[in-house]
């Protein structure tokens, strides 16, 4: 899988690769119209991860020292150096999130329980969002995105994307009025000091954040435009409703306007619930020591807790500090105990 591209948009040779991986090993599995992997099953937990990747050239290929042995996996959370008798898979995706999505249909083969791999999560997650529109809640839900194998992800801040337009006319740059370029520039630094945090810890913070910005005179050279795309974080407790309100009040100079686009809302799951109760067994059962994650940004799971009323946690094999990264690897004894820890929160919750 890890050698199959797979960027966003270009999924479908890696998730027909998949589909025949789930027929071979009796399950019935289709790509439905968006190009998701389904394979329904045990509906007490549903497996999902998704099949896209970030573009990147990383080369695939596994380092195995000469003691190599998986057979007997031992314990390893990620970091800069496996074990020596760790054998490692490099490629992209191998860690974000190829890596969680085998890990979870070899456990759905084994287990029986409901799986689904998504297209589109490093861009506008449609196949989530068709995911929860064409079918029904499952009692609960497991999300693929790196933790490493002895850590679950319990919560993540939600998303909020829009643009910023303003036009000017244009005027000799000598002239002391400002132009469209400085009015984008002027609302941002009100909007960035508008949501300073100061002691406050990421996770609880708003981050905003510029993403893309143009502008420039007209061709025909009688107005000045710009343009900013933007990007907010929203964690547990504050609303993209509120956030809207923050930033709108800062175009008080009436000289731009925003358009939204839909929102994500941030999720925090309980420690509490039958799912991170069944991952903790797990955990320990093969001699880890449990840790509750909470990450700064944004995942499919977040569109399953708006539209599922059911238990979730994130849980995965691989370093999430290696996502995205050129050296993106992962150790391939910690693919093995990942696969057993669901193998065993899932015989949990069946």
């Amino acid at each position: 899988m890890v050698a199959i591209p797979s960027p966003s948009g270009e999924e479908h040779a890696a998730a027909e690769h998949l589909r025949d991986f789930l027929l071979d090993h009796g399950r019935r599995a289709w790509l439905d119209d968006v190009g998701n992997v389904r394979a329904p099953g045990d509906d007490s937990v549903l497996l999902t991860s998704h099949v896209d990747t970030v573009p990147g050239d990383v080369p695939v290929g596994i380092e195995t020292p000469s003691a190599g042995d998986t057979e007997d996996p031992i314990p390893w959370g990620g970091g800069d150096e496996a074990p020596q008798n760790a054998a490692v898979l490099r490629g992209r995706g191998s860690v974000d999130a190829t890596g969680p999505l085998c890990a979870m249909a070899v456990a759905a083969v084994r287990t029986g329980v409901s799986f689904a791999g998504v297209v589109g999560e490093e861009t506008d997650s449609r196949g989530a969002r068709h995911l929860v529109a064409d079918r029904e809640a499952p009692d609960a839900v497991v999300n693929g995105e790196p933790s490493g194998w002895d850590a679950v992800t319990l919560g993540y801040r939600g998303f909020l994307a829009g643009t910023y337009r303003a036009e000017t006319e244009a005027g000799h740059s000598s002239r002391p009025e400002a132009n469209a370029i400085q009015h984008a520039m002027s609302w941002w630094n009100r909007v960035e000091r508008a949501f300073e945090s100061g002691d406050d810890a990421v996770f609880e913070s708003v981050t905003a954040k510029p993403v893309d910005v143009s502008g420039g005179v007209a061709d025909d050279g009688l107005s000045v435009a710009a343009e900013m795309s933007v990007q907010f974080r929203i964690p547990p407790g504050s609303s993209a409703a509120g956030i809207r309100e923050t930033v709108e009040a800062e175009l008080a100079d009436g000289a731009g306007t925003i358009e939204w686009r839909d929102a994500i809302p941030p999720v925090l799951d309980s420690p509490r619930s039958e799912v991170g109760r069944a991952f903790r067994v797990g955990i320990r059962e093969r001699g880890g020591s449990p840790r509750l994650l909470k990450k700064t940004g944004t995942a499919d799971v977040n569109l399953f807790a708006g539209a599922w009323d059911c238990p979730m946690a994130t849980y995965g094999p691989g370093d999430s500090a290696l996502d995205h990264a050129p050296d993106e690897r992962l150790a391939l004894p910690e693919y093995d105990r990942a696969i057993a820890v669901l193998e065993t929160v899932c015989d949990d919750l069946q």
